[in-house]
């Protein structure tokens, strides 16, 4: 084991025992998990170490081949020829991929527990237990995979569920996977509850449960920002939102001005992908990241739907939105404001056509209840008119119109939406809301109206 020094500040004797677990093994031990098999050796977490990794080249030592990515923070590492980590930034030494992970994690959450190394470290972009996987691909075939890394799902969790690679130049402007909302809501109805009524957390409350939304005035709190969101981001959100009975998710690109605190949404980018297909997920993030580059723009926000229900966030929405709050802080902990945005686009208490859109933020509860929810407070928004429909917007809603073509929880927009309003009269309606200044759009729409019935 290593010298107390190379483990993080204020470790607990157990946290200390549980990382030493995870260090090397001696060589003789080594040896023998290449000559045993199955599940009845040493096949655990440990057993495959990065100096075994080393050994037989499947990593190779280097400056700047490790990295760790959490909460909008990254980390940078050496990998040593003995298979230790050398922390860029300070020079320390750490023994495993969970010690320094572990101390990492600390600086930026200090109530976080364990590093879940494996996990969390990536080798030249790629996470560790993929090479562990594939040394026992190669060396213990007939092993359990199941036992490689049993810390990964809770892993991805903590790390916001995110496979996003972003530029270096927005490195902290990274948008969270997705599929944080991967569970199906029911079409049941949902009675939105107080906030006040909720207490403390309770992991046998329904994370569905629908919260309503406070008012900054209400928690003697000021809206720390001006928020402007242009009309043909709307426009393309209702669109997109309209078209499925299932839950879509998009991101929103925009420009944060310190000076004048000013959020301005410009861009609506939607994931043309199903909430929890993990394999799609990245690269469809990946082309927005960077669509959002080269338009010189940064992630400010994030958008899902509620199809069938109120546009109030759940208690996995009010997460789900602290933890995009939490990562796109600026460098050095500087504030930038990530805007929520919910679309409901068929729910029948809605007012006439239109979908009810609710821009939200969650204020993090009182320093004396640290476990109290986040409080979703109602956001203030100036929306401004467009004068035209731009062809990045009309480019993206016929990408979506390819995309949900032949999905079988496409919208039947020749079916009623109420007695006298088909659904294609419904989508029209709501997104007349938002229509450009110049009439021309009218036209343009039609284009792609004909299109959605040939869908049928």
């Amino acid at each position: 084991a290593g010298s107390d020094c190379n483990r993080p500040h204020g470790a607990t004797d157990e946290e200390r025992i549980r990382e030493e677990d995870e260090e090397e093994l001696s060589g003789g031990e080594e040896a023998d998990l290449r000559s045993s098999s199955g599940r009845g050796s040493l096949l655990t977490r440990r057993g495959i170490t990065l100096r075994v990794l080393l050994k037989d080249g499947l990593v190779e030592p280097g400056d700047g081949v490790l990295a760790i990515h959490y909460l909008g923070k990254n980390f940078v590492g050496d990998l040593l020829n003995d298979g230790k980590i050398r922390w860029v930034e300070t020079g320390q030494i750490f023994n495993s991929p969970s010690a320094w992970a572990t101390h990492c994690k600390r600086l930026v959450n200090p109530a976080k527990k364990s590093g879940c190394g494996w996990a969390s470290v990536r080798y030249r972009g790629q996470k560790l237990v993929q090479y562990k996987t594939t040394w026992l691909h190669k060396y213990q075939p007939s092993a359990d995979m199941s036992l490689v890394s049993e810390e990964d799902d809770d892993e991805d969790e903590e790390e916001g569920k995110t496979a996003v690679q972003a530029d270096e130049k927005n490195k902290n402007n990274k948008p969270g996977l997705h599929d944080v909302m991967v569970s199906r809501r029911t079409d049941r109805e949902r009675i939105p509850v107080r906030y006040c009524t909720l207490g403390t957390r309770d992991a046998a409350r329904d994370p569905h449960t629908l919260v309503e939304l406070s008012a900054f005035s209400a928690i003697n709190r000021f809206q720390p920002f001006n928020v402007a969101v242009s009309s043909n981001v709307l426009l393309l959100m209702d669109f997109h939102c309209h078209l499925t009975t299932s839950e879509v998710v998009g991101y929103l690109g925009g420009r944060w001005d310190t000076n004048t605190q000013l959020l301005t949404v410009l861009r609506a980018f939607p994931c043309r992908t199903r909430l929890a297909d993990r394999e799609s997920a990245s690269a469809v993030e990946e082309e927005i990241c960077q669509n959002l580059f080269m338009r010189g723009l940064s992630l400010v926000g994030w958008y899902h739907s509620h199809p069938r229900g109120p546009a109030l966030p759940s208690l996995q929405d009010i997460d789900s939105q602290m933890d995009h709050q939490l990562r796109l802080q600026g460098s050095n902990n500087g504030f930038q404001p990530c805007l929520g945005i919910i679309c409901g686009p068929y729910y029948h208490g809605n007012q006439g056509v239109a979908s009810t859109i609710t821009p939200f933020w969650v204020v993090p509860p009182p320093e004396q209840r640290p476990n109290d929810y986040g409080i979703p407070v109602a956001v203030e928004v100036t929306y401004v008119q467009d004068n035209f429909l731009t062809s990045d917007v009309l480019n993206e809603m016929m990408l979506l119109v390819d995309y949900y073509r032949a999905a079988p929880d496409l919208v039947q927009f020749s079916q009623y939406w109420c007695p006298d309003t088909t659904m294609m009269d419904k989508i029209k309606g709501s997104l007349s809301c938002h229509a450009p200044k110049d009439q021309a759009y009218s036209q343009i729409l039609e284009h792609v109206y004909s299109q959605l019935s040939n869908m049928q």
